[in-house]
């Protein structure tokens, strides 16, 4: 967005494609748009010496694209033995059924409409696949079944759709909420204070080489964001969409839609707050295809 870069704190970012830490190489989805940025990152992670890769996230249902994965893994002389998925939207999770029986896989998700398989995904979870250890780390907020997942061993954390490469996200209203996406941020600035994570590994866009200051600089921007709502909402505008002509009028009209659900949830914020009164939802508002910056 256009305010952004004026905010303290954004990172610089880094690897777009290919091997990004030791353990992580991502593929890039051929699926570029302004809500997936240069596409959906789907990444493979393994120990140097394993024969067995994890996938987060095989992306859309591309075969190309799925098949691509299986032979970058195959190249480094891996098989996948395992799919993982950080939330539901189609652009990360739309290909796992046909992923799984490619790859003979399960797939675990917090979702349990999205797993393949008898186990899914809850916060303390250690994936421990081909010797490697992956931490669940919850993360609602762009929506309500988002995960991300820790690497302690590359000091780096898979943020799916809550931190991206470039820009920012989506909170989907009225799936995701913005007092649990505030938590989730912090939960992530913990993990870069308290364990060492130095590296953001986005669903979207290049990597982070600056966790801290990702984080740093995604929690600015939401207070930056809500406080612009609630002068809006001061200044007598009433729905969502007058706020978001007066907040966002400088960016993108293709974006607004995808800004309307971000002031939805933040409304709501305010409204629990006692700050504003409550919006009544519209029918027929929906997420946008991904997480594009709002």
């Amino acid at each position: 967005m256009s305010d952004a870069a004026a905010l303290p704190g954004q990172p610089r970012g880094g690897v777009l494609s290919g091997p990004a830490t030791t353990r992580t190489v991502n593929v890039l989805a051929p699926n570029a748009s302004a809500m997936t940025l240069d596409g959906t990152n789907t990444w493979i992670i393994a120990e140097p010496d394993a024969d067995l890769a994890v996938v987060i996230d095989p992306g859309p249902l591309d075969d190309a694209h799925l098949r691509a994965v299986i032979d970058t893994a195959e190249r480094a002389g891996r098989r996948i033995g395992l799919t993982l998925l950080t939330h539901g939207h189609p652009d990360h999770a739309e290909g796992a059924s046909r992923f799984a029986e490619l790859t003979g896989t399960k797939v675990r998700a917090l979702d349990p409409a999205l797993r393949l398989g008898d186990e899914g995904l809850a916060a303390g979870d250690v994936i421990t696949t081909g010797g490697l250890e992956l931490r669940v780390v919850p993360a609602p907020g762009h929506t309500a079944d988002s995960l991300s997942f820790h690497l302690p061993a590359d000091q780096a954390v898979l943020t799916g759709d809550t931190v991206l490469g470039r820009g920012t996200t989506v909170v989907a209203h009225p799936d995701g909420r913005l007092g649990d996406y505030l938590d989730t941020l912090r939960r992530l600035r913990s993990l870069t204070v308290d364990d060492g994570v130095r590296t953001v590994l986005p669903g979207h866009g290049p990597v982070l080489e600056d966790a801290q200051g990702a984080v740093e600089f995604y929690l600015a921007h939401r207070a930056h964001r809500l406080a612009q709502v609630e002068t809006a909402v001061e200044a007598g505008l009433r729905t969502p969409a007058e706020v978001v002509a007066a907040v966002y009028a400088d960016v993108d009209r293709s974006l607004w839609p995808a800004a309307e659900l971000s002031v939805r949830a933040q409304l709501e914020y305010l409204a629990e707050h006692g700050l504003t009164e409550r919006v009544p939802p519209v029918d027929g508002l929906q997420a946008p295809p991904s997480s594009g910056g709002a």
